[in-house]
């Protein structure tokens, strides 16, 4: 539910800080949820918290307003709605790549994070331009990569609770990505349940990976908080000493339910999710259910055929009486 009452806060708009790049993101964290804490300082866009590279600032959402003349949803489309955003700074000293890193998310929920990136003029939502919006889903440590950031370029980072959530987290700018990348993920409605408890995952080690020591199989059922390692596959490699590009790696389920699987490269370079998909399993009918089920549909059957026998002689009857009547 959005925010009907936006807290009046200073619309200031620093002309010296000149065209900046913002990086807005929304945090959620399921879990714990945070107790009764203070407002955070960088609540409004000019007591933004600045950031050091490789610095871990922990912070949470409670108490956190929206400054409506800051932010613009049309630009983000259904990616992100603000509710009780936070403000951050990030300057680099050298030009390259770097990523954000989220860890440590503890929220009432189970939604995760989203994050976006602008740039543009701080709270000048006419001069925004969006590079990029992920949606999360869950309280896994995850990193967003941006590419190509200009030294001695500010760039600012919004933090906000996903559908007003209040969450614990932190947050890091780093030369060095932590957990897994930042993914949207496929949608769990449209998987049929299955009764067969065993699910075979196939993926391709692609080209351009590099050469990963292995994969990493993270399983998460859809209620559960984060995700955990279940398998780690080692990189098969051809009588030809090359990497074999095809693998197949299968997974028996004890309990029911909906389970995210990701595969996650291992090695040099940053890791990469070279396969994910959702599989629902169910528990097949009892016996006795089958019986029923069974009896109804055989039932369902039997009417159908008395119901067209039915309709059949009175047709026959029908066409009988019109003849008589023309005689």
């Amino acid at each position: 539910m959005r925010n009907r009452y936006r807290t009046a806060k200073s619309d200031t708009r620093r002309s010296s800080l000149g065209w900046r790049t913002a990086v807005s993101g929304l945090l959620l964290l399921p879990g714990s949820f945070p107790g009764a804490q203070a407002q955070a300082a960088n609540d409004n866009i000019e007591n933004r918290r600045v950031l050091s590279l490789n610095e871990a600032v922990a912070s949470n959402t409670t108490g956190c307003t929206v400054q409506w003349a800051c932010v613009d949803e049309k630009l983000t489309g259904k990616c992100i709605e603000y509710h009780n955003d936070q403000w951050f700074e990030f300057t680099p000293r050298t030009t390259g790549r770097y990523y954000v890193n989220i860890g440590g998310q503890q929220c009432r929920d189970t939604r995760g994070v989203q994050l976006v990136v602008l740039t543009g003029e701080p709270c000048n939502p006419t001069t925004y331009r969006v590079l990029s919006c992920t949606s999360l889903g869950s309280q896994d440590d995850v990193f967003v990569t941006l590419d190509s950031l200009r030294a001695g370029q500010p760039y600012l980072l919004d933090v906000d609770g996903y559908l007003k959530d209040f969450c614990q987290f932190t947050v890091a700018i780093s030369d060095k990505p932590r957990g897994v990348p930042a993914l949207t993920l496929p949608q769990v409605a449209a998987v049929a349940a299955s009764a067969n408890p065993v699910v075979t995952l196939r993926w391709t080690l692609p080209d351009s990976v590099g050469a990963p020591r292995r994969f990493r199989v993270l399983r998460r059922e859809a209620a559960a908080f984060r995700a955990g390692e279940v398998a780690a596959v080692p990189v098969q490699r051809t009588t030809y000493g090359a990497t074999s590009p095809e693998y197949t790696w299968t997974d028996t389920l004890a309990q029911p339910g909906r389970y995210l699987y990701q595969v996650v490269t291992d090695g040099e370079g940053p890791p990469l999710i070279v396969q994910q998909q959702w599989y629902a399993y169910r528990l097949p009918l009892p016996p006795t259910d089958k019986a029923k089920a069974q009896a109804t549909v055989e039932a369902t059957q039997r009417a159908a055929k008395a119901q067209q026998t039915w309709e059949r002689r009175s047709h026959r009857a029908r066409m009988k009486r019109l003849a008589g009547q023309r005689l």
